[in-house]
């Protein structure tokens, strides 16, 4: 019996110490983030436009896009800069900004995941989608 308690401890633990380590909902998130239809987190409708978030700078270069609404929808996501400066991060993001931009047009939103092997990219990329959504919602 103390064994099995023992067991069952250790596993409760592992799943608790897996589940910590990435949240379910970003940092500062809202019940509605990720809804479909609606882009961002402000309330309301955006309105339509082409806009430039800011430029983001992480370890591998500047990350910067720029987003197309229309009819309150996100439609397109544009990478306007992306680390560039040797082989490798041109090849990291020529996998991971397709991959983004895909998630943010489903999402409609900036609450996407990450793309593995691709983190500063992925994490620059969100940052500056959500600033140009915010930009949108005025």
């Amino acid at each position: 019996m103390r064994r099995l308690l023992l067991s069952t401890a250790v596993t409760v633990a592992g799943v608790c110490s897996l589940l910590a380590l990435k949240p379910h909902q970003p940092a500062g998130a809202s019940a509605e983030a990720g809804v479909p239809g609606s882009v961002g987190t402000t309330p309301g409708t955006p309105a339509s436009g082409t806009y430039t978030g800011d430029v983001v700078d992480t370890r591998y270069g500047p990350v910067q896009v720029r987003v197309t609404i229309a009819d309150g929808r996100l439609t397109d996501v544009t990478a306007v800069r992306m680390p560039s400066e040797n082989e490798r991060d041109r090849e990291i993001a020529g996998y991971a900004v397709p991959t983004l931009t895909g998630e943010a047009l489903t999402a409609q939103s900036a609450h996407i995941d990450t793309v593995s092997g691709a983190t500063y990219t992925s994490e620059g990329y969100i940052q500056s989608l959500q600033s140009a959504l915010d930009q949108a919602h005025g």
